[in-house]
């Protein structure tokens, strides 16, 4: 048998039905899904080489997969920067470990941050979610006796959505902590 993660569970058992009754659609592949995550850091111009591997191993107990370094693609003298030279490690998660990744993301570490209100409840326009988190030890993987340098992280959640709204809803059913929107009152 195979491992059927918990936010997975409930994407199908609760937020699913919840979809197709609230917007009424009349296909099941209309409802809007999850389809990938990727994770994105940006890596100094003049890291060495034991600043770069420390990152990777960070990064790959995060998201539980070897991320992939990249690289530049040309050289810009005023950042001190050589062709072909590290800038970046990325990852994509898909399946269990995308859904695995977006519980822990939710349940353990967002809660972490100190004064955390939530998070902004804007969307790229296509449905598509981005995080940015500006200091990575909120993950319990890392230890932060280990970390030399703190490294910031850009989530990226890709859905099928086609509207924000729909995008946001699907998020929001998943348990993603949108922060709330005050309107501000006009007086005269």
């Amino acid at each position: 048998m195979s491992h059927v993660p918990a936010l997975k569970r409930i994407y199908t058992e609760h937020v699913f039905p919840e979809l197709m009754k609230s917007r009424g659609y009349k296909n099941k592949h209309q409802v809007p899904k999850i389809t990938k995550i990727s994770l994105n850091t940006g890596i100094d111009a003049e890291a060495d080489k034991n600043q770069i591997v420390d990152i990777q191993r960070d990064l790959a107990s995060i998201a539980g997969q070897k991320p992939v370094l990249t690289k530049s693609r040309k050289a810009i003298s005023n950042f001190k920067l050589r062709e072909n030279q590290v800038v970046g490690c990325r990852v994509t998660l898909r399946g269990n470990a995308m859904w695995d990744f977006l519980y822990r993301l939710i349940a353990v570490s967002l809660p972490t941050i100190r004064d955390f209100r939530g998070v902004p409840p804007k969307l790229d326009g296509q449905g598509n979610y981005n995080l940015g988190v500006s200091d990575f030890t909120i993950f319990p993987e890392i230890t932060v006796e280990n970390v030399k340098k703190a490294m910031g992280l850009d989530i990226t959640i890709v859905t099928t959505a086609s509207t924000d709204e729909e995008g946001r809803e699907l998020l929001k059913l998943l348990g993603m902590p949108f922060r709330r929107v005050e309107a501000k009152s006009v007086t005269t």
